[in-house]
């Protein structure tokens, strides 16, 4: 008869003591006494979600780098100062020099002083006061509408960055970044009431941004000119929802003024995010990228990144 060989433990089985014939503890198994260890991931973002300031990659033709973004009311910062950073866009300059000319144009009135005069005596003085009535009724509906969309205004969330004097400042490395915040050099997300307290805990392992937080914006205009069936639509919404924080942020009313409702990008930017979703209006927002030119889309795109790589400030 065949020896049969000895059958081995199993490897999930606990080893009984040899003298107590009990099962001996694991010393990898969690204490029951003990709290829950947190994750190392919720670790991460605990900082980011109290202080409600996150950490940004964007990466750009020149290079890639990590910024910070928040999102206050609109009421509660102060925009940045872009008056030195315009003042060194000789381009900008001269476009300043001419719509002053065309305003200062248009102030020039010429009226004649005893026409005006003759036509107020003979107007009938119950038309002048019925007129005045609907002229205030106008004035003071303007009034209400203009504190009603400033109250609205001030009350909507808008982005801030790390930024100064109008430029995007990013660094290179975390350790670069946080070297900075632990400075005290002025900034524009400095005005928040968390920063502070940021600066104090602030350390190079915390800045690992959310993939949502990730921004290739130097891979736009090359996917763009793939054509039609090469659009990455992630890609191209991603690179819309930054640039268009950034060009609030950063007061570039070129770039807002391309990707504002109604434009080429903006239909394009419509169609990408239908064409994500099932069913019949993703099938339409596919046929509505049929339509759309690559090479007008390529176009208008790289002059958006061009603008914003201009406003850089990079940091080492």
């Amino acid at each position: 008869m065949a020896r049969q060989s000895p059958q081995r433990p199993d490897a999930d089985e606990p080893e009984l003591d040899d003298t107590t014939g009990l099962a001996e503890p694991d010393a990898d198994a969690p204490d029951a006494d003990e709290p829950d260890a947190v994750a190392p991931a919720d670790a991460d973002r605990a900082l980011w979600d109290e202080l409600r300031i996150d950490p940004v990659e964007i990466a750009l033709p020149a290079g890639t780098g990590f910024t910070l973004r928040a999102y206050r009311p609109a009421s509660e910062l102060t925009p940045t100062d872009v008056a030195e950073r315009d003042a060194d866009d000789p381009f900008l300059a001269r476009r300043q020099v001419v719509e002053t000319e065309e305003d200062d144009e248009g102030d020039v009135v010429i009226l004649d002083e005893d026409l005006a005069r003759e036509f107020a005596e003979s107007d009938d003085e119950e038309k002048r006061a019925a007129r005045g009535d609907a002229a205030g009724d106008d004035d003071a509906d303007e009034k209400d509408a203009d504190e009603s969309a400033d109250d609205k205004d001030g009350d909507e969330e808008v982005p801030v960055f790390l930024s100064h004097r109008g430029r995007l400042l990013l660094f290179k490395t975390p350790e670069s970044l946080v070297s900075f915040v632990r400075s005290g050099a002025p900034n524009d997300l400095s005005q928040l009431d968390s920063w502070n307290e940021l600066s104090e805990r602030v350390e190079p392992a915390d800045i690992a941004p959310r993939d949502e937080d990730v921004y290739e914006l130097d891979l736009v205009v090359e996917n763009l000119r793939g054509g039609h069936d090469t659009w990455d639509p992630t890609l191209l919404i991603e690179a819309g929802e930054v640039a268009r924080d950034l060009s609030y942020a950063l007061q570039l009313p070129a770039v807002l003024d391309m990707l504002s409702s109604g434009s080429s990008l903006d239909d394009l930017d419509e169609a990408l995010r239908a064409s994500v979703n099932g069913g019949i209006g993703g099938f339409m927002g596919r046929r509505r990228l049929k339509k759309i030119g690559a090479q007008t889309a390529s176009l208008g795109w790289r002059t958006i990144v061009g603008k914003i790589s201009a406003v850089v400030d990079w940091r080492d």
